[in-house]
């Protein structure tokens, strides 16, 4: 390995490098995979709810799967009243409205930078 005693050798040295040009479209295909990709088609919001109800419905299969048609919806109504029941008590209602006021708070907070506030100088 040699040492340079400068930059200027250094900066000699990297130029006279036999390097290939890189692809014209190099830059375009970068910025087309980064921030000027495609959006989703379909929100995030809406997968977990696509998903959530598939889960419910292959439960309620299995469940009507493994017993008579009676028995199963005898089970299945009972299971969602426990669940309401368990929904309804005071503590989970204010933990769900203290998170969903959280989240309508941090949704509305402007976080973008501002243009000139609290830039590092260059040196």
């Amino acid at each position: 390995m040699k040492h340079y005693g400068n930059d200027d050798d250094l900066e000699r040295a990297l130029f006279a490098l036999d390097l290939e040009e890189p692809p014209a479209d190099l830059r375009r295909d970068i910025l087309a995979a980064t921030i000027y990709r495609p959006q989703v088609a379909v929100p995030v919001w809406e997968l977990w709810l696509i998903a959530a109800v598939c889960a419910l419905l292959t439960w309620v299969a299995v469940l009507a799967g493994h017993s008579s048609d009676s028995q199963a919806i005898s089970i299945l109504t009972h299971r969602a009243a426990d669940g309401l029941a368990s929904l309804a008590k005071p503590q989970t209602l204010l933990w769900a409205a203290a998170g969903g006021g959280l989240v309508l708070w941090i949704s509305q907070l402007n976080l973008t930078p501002v243009p000139g506030a609290l830039r590092a100088t260059r040196r």
